[in-house]
């Protein structure tokens, strides 16, 4: 049986004065594939239903415990945020952003889910680790 995912992305980028547009944007389309992206005046917004290339990124840089800890340390109900580095987007990685904000701006990301649960979900994207690798069900 395969799980159905009800998830609402949410992603917003400023577009400074010093950047090009367009660069901004595939730097988010780098990381949210399947968005749909509209640029309003100075920034980025974009829209999405699934995490799939997301996930797939979190497993090829091995970095599953770090996002896990960025999504429930950013949890508020059935969502959570987290803000990612312009400049890795644009080279197609995944690099939280926490702490001080990054001098380019960040790609702020909100997930609401609304099914399965916020935790199933990470599960999904993000699984549970023992070593380094996921543990399988």
């Amino acid at each position: 049986m395969t799980d159905i995912y009800r998830v609402d992305v949410e992603i917003t980028a400023p577009v400074y004065d010093t950047e090009v547009t367009s660069r901004v944007a595939d730097a988010v389309a780098n990381i949210f594939p399947n968005a749909d992206l509209e640029e309003a005046f100075g920034e980025i917004r974009a829209e999405a239903h699934a995490m799939d290339h997301f996930s797939e990124l979190l497993h090829r840089q091995e970095i599953l415990d770090t996002a896990r800890g960025e999504f429930f340390a950013n949890r508020e109900g059935d969502t959570f945020s987290f803000a990612l580095k312009k400049q890795a987007a644009f080279e197609d990685r995944v690099n939280f952003s926490v702490g001080e904000s990054d001098e380019l701006g960040e790609i702020a990301v909100r997930v609401r889910v609304e099914a399965p649960t916020l935790e199933e979900y990470v599960d999904h994207i993000a699984p549970p680790t023992e070593d380094g690798r996921p543990i399988e069900d």
